[in-house]
């Protein structure tokens, strides 16, 4: 996979500790990358991180990433090859409560990491994740371009775009002859692992373990809901695209790429939470009656991945129903186990789950496959 480029490779993770970076870590230990990860904790109880236990299998490394002087000195000391940059304050409704935490970490930790990868000889390429909800939304029909308007109403939303326009002025101030550099825009992620607040399918597996119905706010609101899988093939095979062009001209070098669903796939919340039902039965959804929802997010976002397309050759794999059944299955896994008895760690079911997804798109002829 991935040319092979990961193995032997050392690479940093930011926010390795959280959902989508615990992912990751466990996809570049299969792929024989020595990986190391930077966080100031683990962000919640229960966690992929340590249901896993991948914490065993990595440099694990403390530390917050407002901290500049520590992240580079950290950086540097692990000599990485590669970075991903991954830690985030990563919920809207907490970004009402908290908005100057939310853009010290999402704004200043960007530009600690940049500053950091300046000073970090070793360093060959640089993959930063920022979110869909980068983009100024105005609710439109159609998905938003890398090229269209930044920013947002909310805390989170507006600190992601400034984390968009400060990684793209490094590109073109001091990253000209490397490290090779690129931000990344996902859609909604889903998939087994997350217990994150106010996030659709953390609040349906936690009421559901407990037999309780999950309670579900703005049913109607629609998003590009994606196995937490899917963009991160595409960081991967971008960071891939992006050491083979180390210090040379290159159409990746110093861009900005949406990873996302296929265009057709945009489902509502009260879909997911159906689609949910259907591939864990005997538990019930019902609609939260209060209308409180902390903050206002939008009803509608889309996105249009035909630049990663043109450029990377990526595209998703699954489709709407299989990304929820891979979702369902490793909570199901993870709270009954087999036979009744709970597993004591999730890394086989997980590194499980990714050898499926990667055979499913080795039948689709994914160039990252090849």
């Amino acid at each position: 996979m991935f040319a092979d480029v990961y193995n032997g490779r050392r690479v940093f993770i930011t926010g390795h500790t959280g959902f989508k970076g615990s992912w990751l870590a466990a996809w570049l230990v299969r792929l024989g990358a020595a990986v190391g990860g930077y966080a100031d904790s683990v962000p919640t109880e229960p966690s992929h991180f340590a249901a896993m236990g991948i914490g065993e299998h990595i440099e694990d490394m403390r530390g917050d990433v407002r901290d500049r002087e520590t992240l580079a000195q950290t950086m540097c000391n692990f000599r990485p090859e590669v970075v991903f940059h991954l830690a985030a304050q990563a919920l809207v409704r907490k970004s009402y409560e908290a908005p100057a935490e939310t853009f010290e970490t999402n704004m200043l930790g960007t530009l600690n990491v940049l500053e950091a990868a300046r000073r970090c000889p070793s360093l060959r390429a640089l993959v930063l994740i920022t979110s869909d909800k980068c983009y100024r939304n105005d609710e439109l029909v159609w998905g938003y371009r890398e090229t269209d308007h930044l920013g947002g109403g909310d805390p989170y939303s507006a600190s992601k775009g400034c984390a968009e326009i400060i990684a793209h002025s490094y590109f073109q101030s001091f990253f000209q002859k490397g490290p090779a550099c690129a931000t990344t825009r996902a859609g909604n992620v889903i998939g087994g692992g997350d217990w994150a607040l106010d996030r659709i399918v953390p609040d349906c597996a936690r009421a559901w373990a407990a037999g309780q119905p999950a309670v579900i706010r703005s049913p109607a609101a629609t998003r590009p809901w994606q196995l937490v899988l899917e963009p991160l093939s595409g960081y991967l095979w971008l960071g891939a695209r992006l050491l083979d062009n180390h210090g040379n001209p290159s159409t990746v070098h110093g861009q900005a790429y949406n990873f996302g669903p296929a265009a057709d796939v945009n489902n509502t919340v009260n879909e997911v939470a159906q689609a949910l039902k259907r591939h864990w039965p005997g538990f019930a959804v019902q609609m939260d009656a209060t209308g409180q929802t902390g903050g206002r997010e939008c009803s509608l976002l889309k996105l249009c991945c035909d630049k990663a397309l043109a450029h990377l050759n990526w595209k998703a794999t699954l489709g709407f129903e299989e990304t929820v059944r891979h979702t369902a299955e490793w909570y199901q896994y993870f709270y009954r186990g087999e036979g009744g008895k709970k597993p004591r760690n999730m890394l086989d079911f997980t590194l499980g789950q990714i050898a499926a997804y990667v055979s499913a798109a080795e039948q689709c002829g994914q160039i990252w496959t090849q």
